[in-house]
């Protein structure tokens, strides 16, 4: 029987647990899913495109042009990984569809996984699959800030606080809604990175709101119709900008709740998590489509990479 298919041209993706259950009940079923997202129109090889292919086995094919092995997981994010492609599946169901996301610790637990380390691997690797290269830049009416993630500390609070990781927001503001959003860490609050977060972030010609904020002054120089809010003391903040005031107070409650805290060095990791989850909240079963063809996509990581290539925000 035929199966069905998106308009992109891609196999349709389950809408529920249970059909999840029943539709990758399988390793064989799993792998023929990744098949057609690698190639929805049919086999081609990535050496010289040739679209004739022997089946060698599940997991390979011989390209008949060039003669080349090729296997459904090379050149992908899960390039050269022995965990089976079941635990992948599982592992990029629950973390693109599950509202308040999971740990790689409840991934371990719930899929009966060996060790935290294989758990804690699927999961970065998946984040890494998070970001897509050709995203289109927020457009608009875009609110801006940057805030402070971090344990508390003593000494000096907010802009210039010691031990915390200064992280610059963006959201799409719709009148009654949010639209999409970017998170992403910057070295400081100066004018040099917010401007650059702006600009790699943000559609010119889009409507910037800030604060009052020396940082942010220029950016009509870089395209933007900038509208600073004069803020006054800080319980001003949530109401001069209050969309993406709101996605920062839910980004703080969901390191604090499922991740219990972030360590620093990999912080961008759970930002781009985070804004992948939030971007398709209205879908999220759809997500689960997207992030499977983003991991087809991407390319692969060493094997022996303790950290994950940054992500251009």
């Amino acid at each position: 029987m035929r199966q069905k298919r998106t308009s992109q041209g891609f196999p349709i993706f389950p809408k529920t647990l249970c059909e999840f259950q029943r539709r990758f009940a399988t390793e064989e079923a799993c792998i023929a899913y990744l098949i057609n997202i690698r190639w929805p129109v049919g086999f081609e090889c990535p050496f010289c495109q040739c679209g004739k292919a022997w089946r060698l086995s599940l997991r390979s094919f011989r390209c008949q042009g060039c003669r080349k092995e090729i296997y459904v997981t090379a050149g992908t994010v899960i390039h050269r990984s022995h965990i089976p492609l079941q635990y992948w599946f599982w592992a990029a169901y629950l973390m693109s569809t599950l509202t308040p996301g999971i740990s790689a610790l409840q991934i371990q637990h719930q899929l009966g996984i060996g060790s935290y380390e294989t758990a804690l691997y699927l999961c970065r690797r998946l984040r890494r699959a998070m970001v897509n290269p050709a995203r289109e830049p927020l457009n608009g009416v875009v609110e801006a800030d940057e805030f402070y993630v971090g344990g508390p500390k003593k000494g000096r609070r907010g802009r210039g606080s010691e031990g915390k990781v200064t992280v610059a927001a963006a959201v799409e503001n719709r009148g009654d809604h949010t639209g999409r959003i970017r998170l992403q860490i910057i070295p400081d609050a100066s004018s040099k990175s917010l401007h650059s977060f702006v600009r790699n972030n943000v559609a010119c010609g889009s409507q910037v709101n800030t604060d009052d904020w020396g940082g942010y002054m220029g950016l009509e120089a870089c395209g933007y119709n900038h509208q600073p809010r004069v803020e006054g003391f800080p319980g001003n903040a949530a109401k001069i900008l209050p969309w993406v005031h709101k996605v920062i107070g839910n980004l703080k409650t969901w390191l604090r709740g499922t991740h219990h805290g972030v360590d620093p060095e990999h912080l961008q990791e759970y930002l781009d998590e985070f804004t992948f989850r939030y971007n398709r909240r209205h879908y999220r079963e759809s997500a689960f489509l997207t992030l499977l063809v983003l991991v087809t996509k991407l390319k692969p990581l060493r094997l022996n990479s303790k950290k994950l290539v940054a992500s251009s925000g």
